[in-house]
């Protein structure tokens, strides 16, 4: 199978659905986030020190998610091919939330807001929580202009997305704890 096809150099594309779009549609743009968040996590599941396995499983896991995600925003409500999509589950946020208390617990408690940064690791990590930020506006928006898309399905997604961003802000203050480096508050 080849890369590269051809078939959008004229600005359109296919849907996982089968419907033909223009590049700039609302659902294309909210998924292509989607993918750019998932790359984001690929890298940071990268750059993590080698003896969090916890961490690594948490982002492997993650990574799946999005995947699924971005399936699910590739597909019109409503069509057959939805069929084909495994639904997703609204536990994956508790699931984060699960997380996100397990690495808060070995951290100091947050009494100011904090400039985004650190070791480089968590930095990327900062970088991937404002752009899940981005992917769940973007998705709010389809779900606002598109008849149809409020589909639970997408509901869980949101909320997973508003989950996730709290769980990389979360894992960029723990990265940075484990390898010795400390908040900074903005003050």
């Amino acid at each position: 199978m080849k890369v590269y096809t051809g078939t959008g150099d004229q600005g359109q594309t296919n849907l996982f659905s089968g419907e033909r779009v223009a590049k700039h549609n609302v659902r294309i743009d909210a998924y292509g986030d989607l993918d750019e968040l998932n790359s984001l996590v690929g890298a940071i599941a990268a750059l993590s020190p080698q003896n969090e396995a916890a961490l690594a499983q948490d982002l492997a896991g993650i990574q799946r998610r999005l995947f699924a995600a971005g399936a699910w925003l590739a597909t019109t409500p409503g069509s057959s091919a939805e069929q084909h999509l495994t639904p997703f589950p609204p536990a994956a946020a508790r699931e984060l939330e699960e997380r996100i208390d397990a690495l808060s617990a070995h951290l100091p408690e947050l009494r100011s807001f904090i400039l985004p940064g650190g070791v480089p690791v968590a930095a990327w990590a900062h970088v991937g929580r404002t752009v899940c930020r981005r992917a769940e506006r973007k998705l709010t928006l389809l779900m606002a202009s598109e008849a149809g898309s409020q589909h639970e399905g997408l509901i869980a997604i949101q909320v997973y997305l508003n989950r996730l961003s709290d769980y990389l802000f979360t894992a960029a203050r723990y990265l940075n704890q484990q390898l010795g480096q400390g908040d900074v508050p903005v003050k």
